[in-house]
This record gives structure tokens, C-alpha cells and sequence, in this order.
């Protein structure tokens, strides 16, 4: 494969943290260089209620930027417990177009299993709520992520995508089983990743997305470096491959497929069919 994405492609990132600090010093040039790699719109992710102004502010400031809000599970059990009346004021805000990152992570923090459950159905009822998809963050939780997912989706219908995918099957069949999607990360250009992008090639293409998560896990050949939105290009490119896609078909899938999801964003009038931006709310 070569270094270099395909010319020509039109890509969204749906979902990277921009107001992380390792962006603090040229937010402008990473913004700039993302619409030059085809990147038409970025999604970025507030983990924390109390860093939505921060966020809000930069998806106001640059024309490409959307943003969704949410408590990080990592972070369930610090910060205060969102409510649903907060998800849901924050989503009057124009170009607010998802719920979350929420979930379960029992890697680093199973020991707050609880209160992560009690965030989750919390941002699940904010999506049914506001007709938002809920962003999904799963991490060694399959079974528990897939039983509460299938429980309350019976109990009223959501819309969601599971964000960086990268367990197993199962989930992955669960999630699909119930109309969400799954996101590709840069994990899935890793050299090991296989079985990953085997997953990748089994699912529908209209439930793909494409995300960095910038600025971690960024793909080669930028890998163990920062990630930017910019670089979603060259993990679209390699999965591309293994979907026995063109990089620009692959591109203009998950673009089809993120307009569907995300519809509020589909909708902003500042953004036309080919990416270019207009006045930011």
C-alpha cells in the first residue's frame, strides 16, 4: 500500500478529541489539514460535562467541526453523574450530533463497573430522547456491553455506533444484530490486525464508519506518533484492501453510511454535498 491516501476521496472523521492539549497549539493547521486530505467533517468528543464549553467552542469556531458530549466510563465513577436533562440541553446546541462517548471499559477501571452501567443507561435514554446516536466506548466488557445493549434497545429503540471497534465477534454481531454501526480505527491498519479487519469484512458496508480517536492510536505510517484527523485517510485506505474495496468506494460508503447516522450533521446547512464549509453556529 502506498504512504500516501488516494487523491480525490472525501472522508468524515467520526471521532477524535480535539481539545485535547496535544492539539492546543494548532488547532487551526490540524483542521486545515484534514480538509486537505479529504477529511470534509470531524466529530469531537467531549469525555467530561465539564469541558463541554471548551468543545462546543471549537466545533463554533471551525466550520468542519461537529461535536458530541457525554461522561467517558473511564471517568464514571470521578465526575459527576451526567443526568439525562443535561444530555439533552447540551444536544439543543446546533451542531451537537451525538450522545456520548459512554460505555463500559473493565480494562483500566472494572472496578467501577456500577457506575459506569448506571452513565450508560443514562446516555441511552438522552439518545432515545433527542433521536441522537449514541457513540459507544467497549473495552474488555463483551458480554456485559452486549446484554445491557440488546436489554434496553427492546425497551425502546436507539440508534449507535460502536466507536474504535476492536472486540470480538460476538459484540460485533450483537451491535449489527441491532442496526448500529461499527467504526474503523487506526487499530485496524495495524500489521497484526487481521482477525480485526476480518470482522471489518464480514459486516454490512452501509454499518462502517471511519474514526482516528486522534490523538491516540494513529496508523502507519504515522504510527507511535500523535494522530490527527488528516490520517483517517490511510486507515480507510488499508482497510479498503481488505474489504476488496477502492479507497475512494470505501470513502464514499462511510461517508453515506456517517450522513445516515448522523443526520444533524448531514443536515448543517454550513456544510455542502462536497465537504466545503460555510458559517459556523
Amino acid at each position: 500500500m502506498s504512504d500516501e491516501p488516494a487523491p480525490g476521496v472525501r472522508l468524515v472523521d467520526s471521532h477524535c478529541h480535539l481539545d485535547f492539549p496535544d492539539f492546543a497549539e494548532e488547532l487551526p493547521q490540524v483542521v486545515a489539514r484534514a480538509t486537505a486530505a479529504g477529511v470534509t467533517r470531524m466529530v469531537t468528543i467531549c469525555t467530561k460535562l465539564r469541558n463541554a464549553p471548551g468543545v462546543r467552542a471549537i466545533a463554533e469556531a471551525h466550520d468542519p467541526v461537529f461535536w458530541a458530549a457525554g461522561t467517558h466510563p473511564m471517568s464514571a465513577a470521578d465526575e459527576p453523574m451526567a443526568t439525562v436533562e443535561e444530555l439533552t440541553a447540551l444536544a439543543r446546541h446546533p451542531k451537537l450530533v451525538g450522545i456520548g462517548e459512554s460505555g463500559l471499559d473493565y480494562h483500566y477501571t472494572s472496578e467501577s463497573a456500577a457506575a459506569q452501567a448506571e452513565s450508560l443507561a443514562v446516555h441511552i435514554e438522552a439518545a432515545r430522547q433527542t433521536g441522537l446516536p449514541l457513540i459507544i466506548h467497549a473495552r474488555d466488557a463483551d458480554e456485559d456491553m452486549a446484554r445491557i445493549l440488546t436489554g434496553e434497545h427492546r425497551a425502546g429503540p436507539y440508534a449507535c455506533v460502536m466507536h474504535c471497534f476492536s472486540s470480538s465477534p460476538g459484540l460485533a454481531e450483537a451491535a449489527l444484530d441491532l442496526g448500529f454501526y461499527l467504526s474503523i480505527s487506526g487499530i485496524a491498519a495495524f500489521p497484526r490486525s487481521d482477525a480485526l479487519r476480518e470482522i471489518f469484512a464480514a459486516a454490512p458496508r452501509d454499518r462502517l464508519l471511519v474514526e482516528t480517536d486522534a490523538p491516540y492510536l494513529a496508523p502507519p505510517p504515522h504510527r507511535g506518533k500523535r494522530n490527527e484527523p488528516a490520517y483517517v485517510a490511510f486507515t480507510s485506505a488499508r482497510v479498503a484492501e481488505a474489504l476488496e474495496m477502492s479507497p475512494e468506494a470505501l470513502a464514499a460508503q462511510t461517508t453515506d453510511n456517517f450522513d445516515r447516522l448522523f443526520a444533524k450533521a448531514a443536515a448543517w446547512p454550513g456544510t455542502d454535498a462536497s465537504g466545503n464549509g460555510g458559517v459556523a453556529a
